[in-house]
C-alpha cells in the first residue's frame, strides 16, 4: 500500500494522538472531503473545456491539429488546405455538419481584409443575430476562407470554417473591382461552387457584405434550379432582362445546375477580363441554358434588395446588399447605418411598424455620386 497523505498540520495519520482510531477516521474524512472538493472544481472545468473544444474543432479531419491557421505558417497552411487527399473529406464533413435536412447549406467567402475585428464579417454575423428567424441559420452557414488570417479569425467567430487555398495566388488583401486579383477571386468562387453541387449539396450563396434581416427561405421559388438576386429588377421573375447580381443566389444540386456551372466557368475564356456577373448576364440568353433544361428565376428587390435598388418596405426585406459601392470603408460606413436602421425598426411597437417612421438612411458613402468617381461592385 502507498504511504498515506498528510492533510492536516503536517502530522502523519500514524502519529500518536489522544483520539487514536477516531483521529484516523477524522483524517480519512478530511481526505475524502478534499478529494470531493477537488473533483467539484475540476469536473466543470473539464466539461467546459470539452464543450469549447467540440464547438471549435468538431469539423476537423483526423489531421485537425495541423489545420488550424494559428498553428501554421502561410506555406504550411497552403500545403494543408490544398492537399488533394484531405480536402474533399474535410469539406464533406463540414458540409454534413452544417446542412439542413434537404442537404442545403449557406455559403460565403472571406479574406483577411474583410475579416479584421470590426470589419464586414462582424456586421454580417450580427445581422443574423438580430434578424427575424435568422439566428438559427448560423448553424447552416459555412465560411469559406481564402487565406490563413481569415481562417484564424473565422475559428474565433464561427463553428463551420473551411480553408480554401489557391496555390500561387494571395487573396488576403482588399481586391478592387475588376483588378486581376478580383477577377481571379470571383472565378475561383464559381469553380468551387460547382464542386459543392457535384458533392450533392444545394446552397444559398451570399456575399459577406449582405445583411440578413429575415429568413429568405419562404420567399424562394419552389422547384427552381437557379435563383439569383438582382442589381435591378423589372417586375417579372422570368424576365432575362433583369440585371442579376452574383452575390446572392439559391441553387439546387442536380445535373442541370452542375452543367450550367461548368459552362459558366468555361465561358471566362470567351470573355477575358470580365467578371462572373457580367458573363452570367450574357450567357443567360445562350441556347445552351435552354438545351440543358435549367430553370431560372430572378428575385425581387422588394425582398432581396441592395444599395443599387433598396428594398423599400422593412416589413418585407429579407436581405440588403452593399452593392453599387466603392471601397471597404464606404461599405462599412453604410452597413453600420443599415444595421442601425433595422434596430430602430425592430424597436417600434408592432402597430407602428407599418407607419413608415423608419426607412433606410443609405446609401450615404455608397452614393450614386461616388459611383461616377470610381468603378463599382
Amino acid at each position: 500500500m502507498g504511504k498515506p497523505i498528510a492533510v492536516s498540520g503536517g502530522r502523519s495519520p500514524r502519529s500518536p494522538t489522544a483520539g487514536g482510531a477516531g483521529a484516523s477516521g477524522k483524517t480519512t474524512g478530511q481526505c475524502l472531503t478534499f478529494l470531493l472538493l477537488l473533483a467539484a472544481v475540476a469536473f466543470p472545468t473539464v466539461v467546459l473545456y470539452r464543450a469549447v473544444d467540440r464547438r471549435h474543432y468538431s469539423y476537423r479531419s483526423l489531421r485537425s491539429d495541423l489545420n488550424a491557421s494559428a498553428m501554421l505558417s502561410d506555406s504550411d497552411w497552403l500545403s494543408e488546405a490544398a492537399a488533394p487527399d484531405t480536402v474533399e473529406l474535410r469539406l464533406d464533413k463540414i458540409l454534413q455538419e452544417a446542412s439542413m435536412e434537404d442537404k442545403t447549406v449557406i455559403l460565403t467567402t472571406l479574406n483577411s481584409a474583410w475579416a479584421r475585428p470590426g470589419s464586414v464579417v462582424d456586421l454580417f454575423i450580427e445581422s443574423f443575430r438580430i434578424g427575424i428567424g435568422t439566428r438559427v441559420l448560423l448553424n447552416h452557414l459555412v465560411i469559406i476562407t481564402l487565406d490563413p488570417k481569415a481562417y484564424e479569425r473565422c475559428l474565433l467567430l464561427h463553428t463551420h470554417c473551411f480553408p480554401l487555398a489557391t496555390e500561387g495566388i494571395d487573396f488576403s488583401g482588399e481586391e478592387y473591382f475588376m483588378s486581376n486579383g478580383y477577377l481571379e477571386m470571383m472565378w475561383r468562387r464559381i469553380d468551387f461552387l460547382r464542386t459543392i453541387l457535384e458533392m450533392g449539396y444545394s446552397f444559398i450563396f451570399t456575399d459577406v457584405d449582405i445583411m440578413w434581416f429575415r429568413n429568405p427561405l419562404p420567399n424562394f421559388y419552389s422547384d427552381i434550379d437557379f435563383q439569383t438576386a438582382c442589381d435591378h429588377f423589372f417586375g417579372n421573375s422570368t424576365d432575362l432582362g433583369n440585371r442579376a447580381n452574383g452575390g446572392f443566389n439559391y441553387v439546387k444540386s442536380n445535373n442541370r445546375s452542375i452543367e450550367f456551372y461548368k459552362y459558366w466557368y468555361s465561358s471566362r475564356e470567351k470573355f477575358p477580363g470580365h467578371h462572373d456577373q457580367d458573363v452570367f448576364n450574357t450567357i443567360k440568353y445562350d441556347p445552351f441554358v435552354t438545351e440543358i433544361g435549367l430553370t431560372m428565376r430572378f428575385l425581387s428587390t422588394a425582398f432581396f434588395g441592395g444599395l443599387c435598388e433598396p428594398s423599400r418596405d422593412l416589413n418585407k426585406v429579407c436581405t440588403m446588399h452593399a452593392n453599387c459601392c466603392i471601397g471597404l470603408e464606404s461599405k462599412l460606413h453604410d452597413l453600420r447605418i443599415m444595421l442601425d436602421n433595422w434596430r430602430d425598426f425592430m424597436s417600434l411597437p408592432h402597430n407602428m411598424k407599418n407607419s413608415g417612421i423608419v426607412s433606410w438612411r443609405v446609401p450615404q458613402n455608397c452614393s450614386i455620386a461616388a459611383l461616377f468617381r470610381t468603378p463599382s461592385f
